[in-house]
């Protein structure tokens, strides 16, 4: 409950709505730490988006090269609440993950918003900050039709990302934001291949 009444009094007093808060403390990191004010950033998670958030999606969304998401459609969203504790050394994320009964339809209508028409078995359905790095499980804003197999390239960015929070050489609000900005530039920071 100390978190969630920590990110209110931050959003509300000091106005850090969409800030990546460090720690899941409710106190902005420093100032090094925050996203660049660029107008797109990641979301603070209010928790079990049941797919009403669709509609703050524009209508139409594509994929970049790379494969990377369309930052309009898929900025990224955290679960504020998060600790480090909660992700090393093993992450505990099953509490997390939505089950399969929300995922399948709404891998279906993103597909649709990203203009894919092929079989579902083709895409995955990507937390674009995992939840090894505290993203948020049921967050519109953090899912995406990530074209291609399962494992892929981003999985291991993802797990050599968690490895570095968990060894204090990458702080979380800094993971967090470069894995959502661009994954495989985080890949090669990491000395991971994407």
């Amino acid at each position: 409950m100390r978190p969630l009444v920590g990110a209110l009094v931050c959003a509300l007093l000091l106005g850090c709505s969409g800030q990546v808060m460090e720690g899941g403390t409710g106190a902005p990191s420093s100032a090094a730490e925050r996203p660049a004010p660029s107008g797109a950033g990641l979301r603070l998670s209010t928790g079990q988006d049941t797919g009403g958030g669709l509609a703050a999606l524009p209508d139409h969304c594509q994929v970049r090269p790379g494969p990377l998401p369309d930052p309009a459609c898929t900025p990224g969203a955290i679960d504020p609440t998060v600790t480090v504790s909660e992700l090393c050394p093993t992450p505990h994320t099953r509490a997390r993950r939505p089950p399969e009964s929300y995922t399948g339809p709404l891998k279906r209508q993103l597909m649709a918003r990203y203009g894919e028409s092929g079989s579902t078995s083709g895409y995955e359905l990507d937390h674009l900050v995992p939840l090894e790095l505290g993203g948020a499980g049921w967050d519109v804003h953090n899912l995406w039709p990530e074209p291609g197999a399962s494992p892929n390239a981003k999985d291991a960015v993802e797990d050599a990302a968690n490895r570095a929070v968990c060894s204090g050489r990458l702080s979380l609000a800094r993971a967090q934001r470069e894995i959502a900005g661009d994954w495989m530039a985080l890949g090669r920071e990491l000395g991971v291949s994407g």
